[in-house]
């Protein structure tokens, strides 16, 4: 889950401990297959590149990463997978960005629907919430042998627009940019250990939840959403 809110810091940790290692490497190689479209050679394909980053970060093997490539090569096997983003609102009048990478939009769609519904939630049209996010770039950095304040400034210098504390157990920050600066700072942090290179959603408009109850509600819907194979990520402005 992404976000940042003082409910979704308790959320992560969970979900880390949580995590089922076959689901994860099912998302990580639906989304190389759709970056892959783009092309297979990394080198020319950036998105393709942050896929794969991803993918190894996660301990990911080779092997997996290689055969989902080779998927999108393939136009018989490769050719129906897509993203696809749906946007919704959870308890509270949450906004949910729920972006999904996907062969069959049906089916997809069918359970988007239906978990939102069961959890008091609804879907919304498309561009109803999309407005209060923007996207973003993301730099998964270890603090190892720093500090997360001088991350800021080598991360300011570097063009960054924001620091932000990720996990407290794995002692790592997330640099935020803009969407188009993402390599260009990611190149700048020197003798920083980065973890990951993303891109994601921002919420730029965000709802206080003070009832603990809602809040709860609200990261069940998540987790609900995240546990499908098909979901690759959940944002809320939860916060």
């Amino acid at each position: 889950m992404s976000g940042h809110s003082k409910w979704s810091t308790i959320k992560r940790q969970k979900g880390a401990n949580d995590a089922k290692r076959g689901l994860l490497f099912t998302k990580l190689g639906n989304a190389i297959t759709i970056a892959a479209k783009g092309g297979p050679d990394p080198g020319f394909n950036f998105k393709l590149r942050l896929a794969m980053d991803k993918a190894r970060a996660a301990n990911m093997p080779q092997e997996n990463i290689k055969r989902a490539i080779d998927r999108a090569v393939s136009a018989a096997s490769g050719a129906g997978f897509e993203e696809v983003t749906y946007e919704g609102y959870g308890p509270g009048k949450v906004g949910l960005i729920i972006a999904a990478a996907t062969d069959n939009r049906n089916r997809t769609l069918s359970f988007v629907k239906t978990t939102l519904d069961r959890s008091g939630g609804t879907l919304a049209t498309q561009g109803a919430l999309s407005w209060q996010f923007k996207q973003v770039g993301e730099i998964v950095v270890r603090l190892t042998g720093g500090d997360i304040d001088e991350l800021l400034m080598v991360a300011a210098d570097a063009g960054a627009e924001d620091v932000i504390p990720n996990d407290e157990e794995e002692g790592t920050a997330i640099v935020q940019t803009e969407l188009t600066q993402l390599d260009a700072v990611r190149s700048k942090l020197k003798g920083w250990e980065v973890v990951e290179s993303r891109t994601s959603w921002k919420p730029t408009n965000t709802v206080e939840i003070s009832d603990s109850g809602v809040a709860d509600r609200v990261l069940d819907l998540i987790e609900k959403l995240e546990d499908n194979e098909d979901v690759q990520e959940v944002v809320s402005n939860l916060a």
